[in-house]
């Protein structure tokens, strides 16, 4: 209960200071260009990579990215950049 009383609050708040929802909300931010190019910001970690699949640790479950010829271009701690064909893009809920 306590959890959904604190989003609740972090909602209100993004909407009456203007302020975004995935700062205020850890939500991750995904910036895809086509098909071959995604920058996923605010992640929880890698938690697999091959050069047809990636998948990421976000705070509520898992983003996995599906395609061909995958190359991580940048990774920071918080921050990567994919480029490659991009075929699908799921979020995984635990």
């Amino acid at each position: 209960m306590a959890k959904k009383w604190g989003q609740r609050i972090r909602n209100w708040m993004a909407n009456k200071m203007d302020l975004p929802q995935d700062v205020l909300m850890d939500l991750p931010r995904i910036t895809m260009i086509g098909q071959i190019h995604i920058y996923i910001e605010n992640h929880r970690g890698l938690l697999a990579f091959t050069d047809k699949e990636l998948r990421l640790l976000l705070k509520q479950g898992q983003l996995q990215i599906k395609g061909k010829s995958f190359v991580i271009k940048t990774i920071l701690p918080e921050e990567i950049l994919l480029e490659g064909k991009i075929d699908q893009v799921l979020f995984i809920n635990d």
